[in-house]
């Protein structure tokens, strides 16, 4: 089946089965900040952005990504936002293993660009169901405040 759609900024066809997992698909094609976790969809390994929302690639049907827009932490690494997301994981100590770094950076993604100013609450909150092994929920929000406040900063200097 040829699965007409966007990927990382350029409209591409490839050619797959139905029911393959857009993780395999990426895999396939050379994009390994995709990792192959659980394939269950709920450790964070293989996260893209699917029309700018985070989404575990493992469980998405090759077919279901037609027309869309799909971006992976490699072509995501060039937005000023993961420049803003990776000073505030130092800052605050996030590790950076390289296994779930799209599902970390994704979701703090996620989180200040809906909310510039987000309450430690709330992204304390939204952090609990990330299940990474590297990163503790208490550094892992101070990161992503830490992210919002460079990215407010970046916005203010403009």
């Amino acid at each position: 089946m040829k699965i007409p759609f966007t990927l990382n900024g350029e409209e591409i066809i490839l050619d797959a089965e139905p029911d393959t997992k857009l993780l395999q698909l990426l895999r396939d094609n050379g994009f390994f900040s995709v990792k192959d976790g659980c394939r269950q969809g709920s450790c964070g390994a293989c996260t893209v952005l699917l029309d700018g929302k985070p989404v575990p690639s493992c469980i998405i049907p090759s077919a279901a990504v037609r027309h869309t827009d799909v971006q992976t932490l490699e072509y995501f690494m060039k937005n000023p936002d993961y420049a803003d997301i990776e000073a505030g994981f130092r800052q605050a100590g996030v590790e950076l293993c390289g296994y779930c770094n799209a599902g970390k950076i994704f979701a703090a993604w996620s989180i200040i660009s809906t909310d510039p100013r987000p309450s430690r609450e709330s992204v304390t909150k939204a952090a609990r169901f990330f299940p990474c092994r590297c990163t503790d929920v208490e550094t892992l929000t101070s990161g992503i405040i830490l992210a919002a406040a460079n990215r407010r900063k970046r916005f203010s200097e403009k």
